[in-house]
């Protein structure tokens, strides 16, 4: 193609998304404008992408890491013929449009990832290049030319992406796995919001990244022919991770804004996108206009794209019944999986000892690598007390994706974002590990899995102040409610051995909700039910475990994990005249979204007292309450201690909680 073709399509991207933000009056028209060359060079010679089958498993996955650059994005899927039309850029960041203010995943045909927060972007990245090696792995069964093309991973970063810590965690990992399927182009253009990058950033990004493994390539970002070059030599690079810092102009084509911190976050006014059109030799009273040049350009692109995709899904469908699990990793499907019929796997293993809930989460998880061949994942260095590790198989490491068992590191950050991206990249379900009070480190990730609907577990051990002697800074408090608030997130802290087994049984079920399992560092006596547990009462939420379906409670108690059979215990042993129930609260956030009906079942309106007992804050169980309420937990930090000293001095333990019940029974009736 000529260049003067590819300029014309460059500007033409340029002022379509200046267009996009100016008609919102809102946005961030300078990372687009700058990108533009270098964006256009990429969509029309190098990404293979299927613009008429944006889930197809073989296609490369582009990330924008700085979301807030989304009009870029969006004209780009429009131009390049994907079910995105020019009335959906005109409501860019309106009510109900297909073109929110950041890009969405699942909201956006042809977005990959939900970005925005910066870093985040750049750390899924390459947990979709560590799925994607594992993919191509795979395919090496077949004979070199039945293989299809590997996949590729590209990303656009920034100097916000780089400058977050996140980015160094992912970066680090990245080049110590050697991940040449990862080229990411760092748009440097030296502007933050507050004014030039000197302000606070000045170090050798180079180098740094040549530190960690990178190969680094350098270009100018508005020049055409050194872009395709330097595209051409990142495709080529064997062994490591690629870094192309592409020097750009923000802004580039507004004649006067150009090179400002005012062009990165407010659209450029009427009066200079007039400017800039008119420079660039456009039409100053056109909007929206794409030549008719641009778009046979795209509609070339689009018809070698097509015949990409049909010899990829010739290659994949030689294999569809030959070897249906290759078949499902070369797709990007996820594996079909029954909570029920796990759940009675995973009984079988049931010992009915008193054992810690990480112990037994330990336990199921190597029956359910067995029977989940895509399941896969890690610590951030603490797989021996997280008891995470799959023992019959091998460790992902330098240049070899056969292991199963990823070592992270002490990385939170990234290994959140990271599990995220495999994740999206699909064909595998990743699970990752720390102690419940690093949650915090990873609740950036946390929240975003859940905005985006994904499959990824989260294992949280020593999920109380009972991890003892080490003190408050490793005893979560406020932990398990804080993971609560986060909305869509499944928060599930088993009571005992046969509650891990279900919790893992939902947790792989779970398909489009990711899932934390708090899990503790002691030992937890099996609970003594009333009946045997039912998969699906553990899935609705909550269930009872002390006084059965006849009785007309006057009083309920609401519990979970460690403490649930304490509560029992106590029950049992209280000289009461009233009803007592006792029931097992697995969910807070299944159990809201309970029937009516069964929830009015379990708490019906004769209950005159709920008492919530969990060793942490009171935070949102009056929700469940009926009648008057009360709390027996913790509101403040723990203290170095053994777990039955801090369980006794704080009133959590078995006589703690009936003397609490007793009082509260004499207050109220």
């Amino acid at each position: 193609m000529s260049k003067e073709i590819l300029k014309l399509a460059a500007d033409t991207l340029r002022l379509l998304s200046a267009d996009t933000v100016q008609k919102a009056n809102s946005g961030h028209p300078g990372l687009p404008m700058g990108m533009a060359d270098l964006m256009t060079v990429l969509w029309t010679g190098f990404l293979r992408h299927f613009p008429n089958d944006p889930s197809c498993g073989g296609r490369d996955r582009f990330i924008l890491s700085p979301g807030h650059g989304s009009a870029l994005l969006y004209s780009l899927l429009h131009l390049s013929g994907y079910d995105l039309s020019m009335e959906d850029l005109m409501s860019f960041r309106q009510w109900g449009s297909r073109t929110p203010g950041h890009p969405e995943y699942g909201h956006t045909p042809g977005v990959e990832v939900t970005t925005g927060p910066l870093g985040q972007g750049f750390a899924n990245g390459v947990g979709m290049a560590i799925a994607a090696a594992k993919q191509a792995l795979a395919a090496e069964k077949l004979p070199e030319k039945q293989r299809p093309e590997p996949v590729r991973i590209w990303a656009v970063v920034s100097d916000g992406d780089l400058m977050e810590g996140i980015t160094h965690e992912a970066a680090s990992l990245a080049g110590h796995l050697k991940l040449d399927n990862l080229i990411y182009i760092y748009d440097s253009n030296r502007i933050s919001i507050e004014g030039s990058t000197d302000l606070a950033f000045t170090e050798d990004v180079a180098a740094r990244f040549k530190a960690y493994g990178w190969k680094v390539l350098h270009t100018d970002a508005h020049d055409l022919t050194a872009s395709a070059a330097v595209l051409k030599k990142a495709e080529k690079v064997k062994g490591a991770p690629v870094l192309i810092i592409a020097s750009s102009h923000i802004g580039m084509g507004s004649p006067n804004k150009v090179d400002t911190a005012s062009v990165h976050g407010a659209p450029l006014g009427e009066d200079e996108l007039a400017a800039a059109k008119k420079k660039l030799g456009f039409n100053p009273g056109m909007s929206f206009f794409v030549p008719d040049e641009v778009r046979e350009l795209y509609s070339r692109r689009k018809a070698e794209l097509e015949k990409m995709h049909r010899r990829w899904q010739k290659k994949v469908d030689a294999v569809r019944e030959s070897d249906p699990e290759l078949y499902r990793i070369l797709c990007s499907e996820a594996e079909d999986v029954s909570g029920e019929a796990l759940f009675l796997e995973f009984t079988e293993a049931v010992t009915g000892k008193a054992l810690a809930s990480r112990a037994a989460s330990g336990n199921v998880l190597q029956i359910a690598a067995e029977k989940l061949r895509g399941l896969f994942g890690g610590s951030a260095d603490l797989a021996p007390s997280n008891n995470s590790l799959l023992k019959k198989y091998g460790h992902v490491n330098t240049g070899d994706f056969s292991g199963r068992n990823m070592h992270y590191g002490i990385r939170e950050h990234a290994m959140g974002a990271i599990s995220n991206g495999i994740a999206l990249f699909g064909g595998f379900l990743p699970y990752d590990a720390t102690f419940m009070v690093f949650s915090d480190y990873m609740r950036p990730a946390l929240r975003l899995s859940s905005m985006m609907r994904l499959h990824t577990i989260h294992i949280f051990t020593h999920d109380s102040i009972y991890v003892g002697e080490d003190g408050p800074t490793h005893q979560p408090v406020e932990h398990t409610m804080a993971l609560r608030m986060i909305p869509g997130l499944i928060v599930l802290r088993p009571s005992d051995e046969t509650e891990t087994a279900a919790a893992w049984a939902l947790a792989l079920s779970l398909k489009d909700r990711p899932v934390c399992l708090a899990l503790s560092r002691q030992g937890i006596a099996p609970v003594d039910r009333e009946c045997g547990l039912d998969f699906q009462d553990y899935a609705s939420g909550a269930y009872c475990v002390y006084g059965d379906e006849t009785m007309k409670p006057e009083i309920v108690v609401l519990s979970t994990g460690s403490e649930l059979p304490i509560a029992l215990e106590a029950v049992r042993q209280m000289d009461s005249r009233r009803k007592i129930r006792v029931i097992s609260v697995t969910s807070h956030e299944l159990f809201r979204e309970m029937d009516g009906q069964r929830r009015k079942a379990l708490i019906p309106d004769t209950v005159k007292l709920t008492v919530s007992f969990e060793a942490g804050p009171a935070g949102t169980w009056h929700e469940f309450s009926v009648g008057a309420y009360r709390h027996v937990g913790i509101e403040h930090f723990g203290a170095s201690a053994a777990a039955d000293v801090l369980r006794k001095k704080y009133g959590l333990d078995s006589e703690g909680f009936r003397s609490a019940l007793q009082a509260f029974e004499k207050e109220i009736f």
